[in-house]
């Protein structure tokens, strides 16, 4: 029987890599002979993947917070 943990490794790598494999795409997006943006643009672009990216680090850090028990 797989373990949380190896649950976890198992699903998050996949994650990861298809995370990952889409920046990558987005990537793509910067080839000038197809596209044209403006820096106004592509810093929208990145600053809501790190507003995204921020929210979801803070997900796993207040799921690690100790409260607070009476012993």
């Amino acid at each position: 029987m797989e373990t949380k943990n190896e649950k976890f490794k198992r699903i998050a790598e996949n994650r990861v890599n298809r995370i990952i494999d889409q920046i990558r795409v987005l990537g793509n997006l910067s080839n000038t002979s197809n596209y044209e943006y403006s820096m106004d643009e592509v810093n929208q672009i990145f600053k809501t993947i790190e507003v995204e990216l921020a929210n979801t680090k803070e997900m796993f850090e207040l799921a690690n917070e100790k409260r607070f028990k009476l012993r």
